[in-house]
């Protein structure tokens, strides 16, 4: 079973001006001369942790992280304006020609696998190839499935919980709901919200639960920035312009190795997406994890996204 790779300190980190709003951290770790990789986080809002700098050989890779708009260590904190799908794409774009790198391969789960996509479509001439995590194509039925009706008939005891915050009256339309909430005046409602959204996803990321993991997504530097821009991408239908854009536009990278994975009872991104990805990329791998849920640091999980990236050092 793959291990992560030792402990690693960036020998580059900064800030970096994107707009008259935003400032984006970043960092470099590994090979200031190795192939360059980009590691797209979750959320969107999620931020990057020190664990995330692991899963590439650093004797091999140039492996460059950020925290997105709005999360981590980037500023206005939890801010959502000017933070859309496509704001994100330029921003990996703007770190790209500001570390001078001038293509690099894509690492992305969750909503980072929908980040790597979408950057991919938009700059499949940047990429030399995608390892993919927890897809998630950010449909409709997708939202539907985690946030109304379908993870909630597998957790039903947790997803009382979470619709406990949201008068009955108004359940019907749950993210809705709760955006009004994120995005309202009521500070204490605000943070209450907050933390019940990301505690319904954090308890429901790994096939075994993980106490130390759900308490995480209490603290407010965490459960704010997570919450509320998820909600505002989720509201948005991640600014695309149609249901079904990514698997609609994916031939513009289809010619790319990639290999997808994904955990067997993940029930944040079911394995549907994961499946309906590799049909529309012929030439893509896809490993289903037969124990495993959502999170990357599931053993099986882990496993096989350093195989992957073991793998890659040879394209």
């Amino acid at each position: 079973m793959n291990e992560l790779f030792p402990e690693i300190k960036p020998f580059n980190s900064g800030f970096l001006k994107v707009s008259d709003l935003h400032t984006i951290y970043f960092e470099e770790c590994g090979n200031p001369n190795g192939i360059p990789i980009v590691f797209l986080h979750g959320g969107p809002g999620g931020g990057i942790s020190e664990d995330h700098r692991r899963f590439y050989d650093p004797k091999t890779y140039r492996i460059v992280l950020f925290d997105q708009r709005g999360c981590g260590k980037s500023t206005p904190f939890a801010e959502l304006k000017e933070n859309t799908t496509w704001d994100l794409v330029a921003d990996i774009e703007k770190i790209r020609t500001h570390l001078k790198i001038d293509t690099w391969h894509v690492f992305g789960g969750s909503w980072g696998s929908t980040l790597a996509l979408a950057y991919g479509i938009k700059h499949p001439k940047q990429c030399l190839g995608f390892i993919l995590r927890g897809i998630f194509l950010c449909r409709p039925w997708e939202i539907d499935w985690f946030y109304q009706r379908g993870a909630s008939l597998i957790f039903p005891d947790l997803f009382e919980e979470y619709e406990q915050q949201i008068p009955e009256n108004q359940r019907g339309t749950m993210v809705k709901s709760y955006y009004q909430q994120l995005t309202g005046t009521d500070k204490d409602k605000q943070l209450q919200a907050a933390k019940r959204w990301s505690i319904w996803e954090a308890s429901t990321s790994k096939l075994k639960q993980d106490k130390n993991f759900i308490d995480e997504y209490e603290e407010p530097e965490k459960a704010l920035p997570f919450a509320r821009i998820e909600c505002h991408y989720f509201m948005n239908n991640a600014f695309f312009d149609t249901d079904n854009f990514l698997l609609e536009n994916v031939k513009n990278i289809s010619h790319l190795p990639c290999v997808i994975v994904q955990g067997r009872y993940d029930v944040v991104c079911p394995a549907k997406s994961a499946w309906d990805l590799h049909k529309n990329w012929p030439g893509s791998k896809l490993i289903i994890v037969p124990d495993a849920g959502h999170s990357v640091s599931e053993p099986g999980i882990r496993h096989e996204l350093i195989s992957a990236t073991e793998a890659f050092k040879k394209l």
